[in-house]
């Protein structure tokens, strides 16, 4: 059984403002918008959303493989995604380019300001499938390069792998053509529910449309956890972490979990569940990458949220 993670790869630098941007920005003055915000913290992290997905599932004892771009900088990165037994075989380098960096300003509402620069990211991984198990593999397209956003589902699809569509910040840079072909034919469409109206802006269709394009929605909600649409409707609570530090990467940990699960044969809101208690770990910590637990942990508040085992182990 192989887990196939396509997305970025980058270094994420962590803001905290200890305020809220609402207080600072005029909605009458947003034609010149000219704001400055005093950082309270910094911290760079490696981050990015085929990393973090990857991460949170070595955790849980799978080794997926990495489908990404990445620069000049990457050797310590790299080196520490081998010291979690993971393989660097699908990841392309590009020696004349820097690996791609993410700015993120968290404001004491915990909400976030992003700014994005691709970098490598622009090339496409040009990973070619040796071998793949359709009966067993399953794969995620998360947002990435273009390129491989729009060319990945269709090789899934072709090769017969069972994947997840997640295109989230990319969602502005693909056309409604581009993410109806990705979304067509995909186990699941996950997003939250601000891109999920975009989508559906975008494409010009509805959401029982999408649904019937695909295996399923899974739509999160942050801490309110997740909605369901795979023929029935369902809700999906959350697990209670201890504190919560930063939201960044939740919804990578949420893929994490939901994709051990789907890998392992437990159904959806199962597997939905796996993902909201990872979820509940990264929260807990600056960085997306940052969060640990051992499966007795991850069991016990599992059942204190679910009533109910992990249904996997590692």
């Amino acid at each position: 059984m192989s887990i196939y993670v396509a997305g970025s790869m980058a270094f994420d630098r962590i803001m905290t403002f200890n305020g809220a941007f609402a207080d600072h920005i005029l909605a009458d003055k947003l034609h010149i918008l000219n704001v400055s915000f005093l950082i309270d913290g910094l911290v760079e992290k490696r981050g990015g959303c085929a990393g973090n997905i990857a991460y949170t599932l070595a955790l849980m004892g799978e080794k997926p493989l990495i489908l990404a771009t990445v620069g000049k900088n990457f050797t310590d990165y790299g080196d520490y995604l081998r010291s979690l037994g993971l393989s660097l075989e699908g990841i392309r380098v590009v020696p004349d380019e820097f690996t791609a960096s993410c700015t993120l300003i968290t404001d004491k509402n915990n909400n976030q300001i992003n700014g994005f620069h691709p970098a490598a990211m622009k090339f496409p991984c040009g990973y070619a499938f040796s071998s793949a198990d359709a009966s067993a593999d399953w794969g995620i397209v998360s947002p990435g390069n273009l390129d491989d956003m729009k060319a990945l589902p269709r090789l899934f699809r072709e090769k017969g792998i069972r994947y997840i569509y997640d295109p989230g910040q990319q969602i502005p840079a693909l056309s409604g053509d581009e993410l109806l072909d990705a979304i067509q034919g995909s186990a699941l469409l996950v997003t939250n529910d601000y891109e999920l109206e975009m989508i559906s802006k975008t494409t010009g269709r509805t959401r029982a449309e999408l649904r019937a394009m695909t295996g399923g929605l899974i739509t999160t909600l942050g801490e309110q956890g997740s909605v369901i649409d795979n023929g029935e409707q369902g809700t999906v609570g959350i697990a209670r972490p201890e504190r919560v530090a930063d939201p960044t990467g939740a919804g990578d940990s949420f893929r994490s979990g939901l994709l051990k699960g789907l890998l392992h044969g437990l159904d959806v809101p199962a597997a939905a569940r796996l993902g909201a208690t990872c979820a509940s770990y990264c929260v807990e910590h600056h960085g997306t990458q940052e969060h640990v637990f051992t499966y007795e942990s991850f069991a016990a508040r599992h059942r204190a949220a679910f009533n109910e085992e992990p249904g996997v182990r590692w």
